[in-house]
């Protein structure tokens, strides 16, 4: 096989892998979920007052925001008093609207299935979405942090069942295509950015008032 034959084979297949994965090869690379955050919030600013909500916290609520107050949502019964019980697949999220200036979810929103009959057909991915639009107030920060396709860890585990590409929550949640409409979706989100932590998506949301 020649040098020139080679190359104009490894040309093709780069060709059809870079167009099979869209804007996604165009993403930032980023090293943390503080990377990303550089420049939108000032860790040495006054947060008194300021909540937090962490959905899947497990036995410690995230704060990427440095939020004076976290709060914490697991499907596991907790001692902790800032940390409530619920499964986000068919509950709400159990607190009152506009309470939060931050939400983040890490490695959740796979676990969330895209459509149920429990009895009716309903669908708890674009609910959820609607539960965090309504519980942060405006202009708030929802933090999604998620396995994406095509990497390979968003099929290995078995209980990942909402498979997310780079597209989704800016063609489906945004503020200007909102295709998840035709699905219930009531709210709307501005994109502030998206980024690429191997093989997770970090993306940015801000709750448009």
């Amino acid at each position: 096989m020649s040098p020139i034959y080679k190359f104009l084979r490894f040309f093709k297949v780069y060709t059809i892998g870079r167009k099979s994965m869209g804007s996604l090869i165009d993403l930032p690379n980023i090293k943390s979920v503080d990377a990303c955050l550089a420049g939108l919030i000032d860790i040495n600013a006054d947060s008194r007052g300021t909540t937090a909500l962490d959905l899947g916290c497990g036995l410690n609520p995230r704060n990427p925001f440095h939020a004076e107050h976290a709060y914490g949502i697991d499907v596991r019964e907790s001692p902790s008093i800032s940390i409530k019980c619920a499964d986000l697949s068919l509950e709400p999220i159990p607190f009152e609207d506009n309470a939060f200036d931050y939400i983040t979810a890490f490695d959740i929103l796979e676990h969330i299935p895209r459509i149920l009959y429990a009895p009716n057909r309903r669908f708890p991915f674009v609910a959820l979405m609607n539960e965090i639009w309504r519980t942060l107030k405006p202009n708030g920060y929802f933090l999604s942090y998620t396995p994406i396709y095509p990497y390979s860890a968003v099929f290995r585990d078995p209980t990942h069942v909402n498979i997310m590409t780079h597209e989704t929550l800016p063609l489906y949640f945004d503020d200007q295509h909102q295709f998840a409409k035709m699905h219930g979706f009531k709210g709307s989100f501005k994109i502030v950015g998206q980024y690429i932590n191997e093989p997770h998506l970090i993306s940015i949301l801000q709750k448009s008032s």
